[in-house]
């Protein structure tokens, strides 16, 4: 997916992770749900993050897919609410108060270091065994330069913080159409 969703597909993707949440959470089981919008039916790669209070509460993604996104959209949204390795399960009440993110992803393109833009590219670090990820908006949040996005990609892979300057390291960017219910409340 090359292009940017409308915000009624950006509505119907953040409405469809707050239910495939609640029903997860609730009943056990998530319904499927009709989808119509020619946007939501083509696969593309996509993260949920889960914020509560401003504070990361869960984030989970996949890369690439082959599913329609808001398939990926609604698991994604049940892992980061329920799978995410470093937070508890959320709870129902928990699930009210949460702001939810959705990142939709481009396809991956090899990049050179001199390539990087902040506020632009997401980065994706491969260097054996070894992958790391950072979605764009993490650069700006904090501040960073393409140097030290480059470093904390490569710490997400478990690789030292100037390996992405070895000549076997590879490094892909994406670029991400990010939403949330409080972002599009703005608009």
């Amino acid at each position: 997916m090359d292009t940017k969703l409308t915000r009624k597909g950006k509505l119907r993707l953040l409405e469809i992770a707050r239910e495939a949440i609640f029903y997860r959470l609730s009943r056990g089981s998530v319904p499927p749900f009709s989808v119509n919008e020619a946007e939501l039916l083509q696969p593309a790669g996509a993260f949920v993050s889960l914020h509560l209070d401003g504070a990361l509460r869960g984030c989970i993604g996949n890369l690439h897919s082959k599913s329609p996104l808001h398939e990926v959209v609604a698991e994604m949204a049940i892992e980061a609410a329920t799978g995410d390795p470093r937070f508890p399960q959320l709870t129902p009440k928990e699930l009210t108060k949460s702001d939810i993110e959705v990142s939709v992803l481009t396809p991956f393109v090899p990049l050179t270091p001199e390539q990087v833009t902040v506020g632009t590219h997401g980065l994706y670090i491969v260097k054996g065994p070894k992958r790391g990820v950072l979605l764009p908006q993490v650069a700006e949040q904090y501040g960073w330069s393409a140097d030290a996005f480059l470093g904390h990609a490569c710490r997400k892979a478990g690789l030292p913080e100037l390996a992405w300057q070895d000549k076997d390291t590879r490094i892909f960017g994406f670029e991400a159409d990010v939403f949330s219910n409080a972002s599009l409340q703005l608009d």
